[in-house]
């Protein structure tokens, strides 16, 4: 554990990318397999099951420090992070150990089964064993709240260096469902067994946002275009009969999106296709009536019938099991083509047409129809690109709408999380309905780190009341706040729900009696927004 303690304290003390890596590769050069096996788990989202409850682990963090529990509430509440709270508030080691990161990990995941006394007596112990640092990172796997600032794809290139392997190689290996409880470091990135899981998909190829408009790609005739529709990104993967929907974010959908069954009907075996999850009927309803599908284990059927799903086919990148990232994307684009060709209506894929032009200024005034096809904008690949895996710079480009915007006034403020726990960072705001402000939405990022602390320093000598840590401030301040997309929210007061919203600027040279009105928002939902009947 103390290896890891300082690899963390590494990453932690740098924000530069050169510098993270090094002291990954470092570790993963040197570590022992079980440790460098939960390394990479914890970094790709892989962490044992919580055993216990942070309620618990603060009676017992005061009881072990000797302290009232209010004390540890408000200390809580300042650090603004559980496991540095309870570290910094311990006393020092009573049995200092010496004890790796897996054999740590195996103690926590044998306390699922055990009563809670003896869950009690082994967190104790381990406290007493630990250093701060290390009981810092301990308290971390305890309550789940797993966030160091290394990325999945950081930690894969310094893995990829530590053992001279090829980073795209190393990055399929690590998606999928594999397990560190059941897998061993020499299945996962040395045995051909590790690497040949039916389940596993391609780690997803990531494209940039364009700001500065087409002009900068040169020549338009070697590029293709395509509605960038709001869903869910994914990959389907029919392998040996069977099928798996994976989100981009490495999470196994398969049960959640039953539709996707009947693609083993109409696709042969060996066939992995990248694309988007829509609630789709003859065309995308909005992404609200997908919403209502995310997080559920079971589907019922009403809501299946409200909500059915199709993958919108963007890449195809596996045929007849073989591997054809490594192709130009005008090839995977035909070959995809082919392999949809006189789909019936009850299959599950719809294939996006390539949008048709012949110099940018077209494409523009295609890109200006987005919303009304349901599109946030449009995507632009080189007809000559490989399939790559993360975020590549050069060949795939997001040329999205510019956001709608509404101007609105501040009327509640929530202290923020982790290094933002002293400021106020979590706002809700409203608009006029009359002469009464309506709250619409909230927001919590888009300012810089300098305006968060003014703000901070206003909505405390502007607190109205005070909800718990919701603070009501005087309805002065003014925001513009950007969103994606609009739609009908029957959960809200105001019957509305903006998507991704946040605040674009502070608007201090606008009074309150001039933010929007309901009404504002209603016809913006009229000329821009998407209901689920929408075709």
């Amino acid at each position: 554990m103390k290896d890891f303690a300082r690899l963390i304290a590494r990453v932690d003390e740098t924000t530069r990318t050169s510098a993270k890596v090094d002291a990954l590769s470092d570790y993963f050069a040197t570590a022992p397999d079980a440790d460098r096996l939960w390394t990479v788990a914890l970094f790709s989202g892989r962490r044992p099951r919580r055993a216990i409850t942070t309620t618990q682990l603060r009676e017992w963090a005061a009881e072990r420090a000797g302290l009232p529990l209010w004390i540890v509430e408000e200390s809580y509440g300042i650090v603004g992070d559980l496991a540095e709270t309870i570290a910094l508030i311990l006393p020092p080691p009573a049995h200092p150990r010496d004890r790796g990161l897996a054999e740590w990990i195996a103690t926590l995941r044998a306390l699922a089964d055990r009563p809670l006394p003896d869950r009690r007596a082994a967190i104790l112990d381990a406290w007493d064993a630990l250093e701060p640092a290390e009981r810092f990172l301990f308290n971390k796997l305890l309550t789940g709240g797993w966030r160091i600032g290394v990325s999945q794809k950081l930690m894969t290139r310094a893995l990829a260096r530590a053992l001279g392997r090829d980073e795209a190689e190393m990055a399929h290996r690590l998606m999928g469902a594999w397990d560190p409880a059941t897998t061993s470091w020499q299945e996962l990135v040395h045995s051909e067994a590790g690497a040949a899981d039916l389940s596993r998909p391609y780690p997803f190829y990531l494209a940039h946002q364009l700001d500065a408009g087409p002009e900068t790609l040169g020549d338009p005739s070697g590029w293709r275009a395509e509605w960038k529709w709001d869903g869910i990104r994914g990959q389907l993967i029919l392998r040996d009969g069977q099928h798996f929907v994976w989100s981009r974010g490495e999470e196994l959908m398969t049960d959640r999106f039953p539709e996707l069954a009947r693609a083993r009907d109409f696709l042969p075996p060996g066939t992995v296709i990248d694309g988007e999850l829509l609630a789709w009927r003859d065309g995308p309803l909005s992404f609200n009536a997908l919403q209502k599908r995310i997080g559920r284990k079971t589907v019922p059927k009403k809501l299946l019938s409200e909500a059915p799903v199709a993958l919108a086919a963007y890449d195809l990148l596996e045929e007849g099991g073989e591997d054809i990232r490594a192709r130009p994307f005008d090839e995977r684009r035909a070959r995809l083509e082919r392999l949809l060709a006189d789909l019936p209506p009850e299959a599950p894929l719809v294939l996006p047409p390539l949008l048709d032009f012949d110099d940018w200024a077209a494409l523009a005034d295609a890109r200006a129809q987005a919303r009304a096809r349901a599109a946030e904008g449009v995507m632009l690949k080189r007809g000559e690109s490989p399939y790559l895996a993360g975020r590549k710079r050069g060949d795939w480009w997001k040329w999205k709408l510019d956001p709608l915007t509404v101007d609105a006034v501040m009327i509640y403020a929530q202290a923020g999380h982790g290094r933002r726990a002293n400021l106020f960072t979590d706002f809700t705001f409203a608009v006029w309905s009359g002469n009464a402000l309506v709250p619409f939405t909230k927001a919590y990022s888009g300012l810089t780190d300098a305006e968060f602390a003014e703000i901070t320093r206003w909505v405390r000598r502007n607190t109205l009341e005070r909800y718990g840590p919701v603070r009501q401030v005087r309805p002065e301040q003014v925001f513009e706040i950007a969103f994606e997309g609009i739609h009908e929210s029957p959960r809200h007061k105001s019957g509305l729900a903006l998507r991704f919203p946040r605040m674009a600027r502070w608007r201090r040279d606008k009074p309150t009696a001039e933010a929007n009105t309901l009404d504002d928002l209603k016809k913006m939902l009229a000329a821009y927004g998407q209901t689920d009947a929408q075709g």
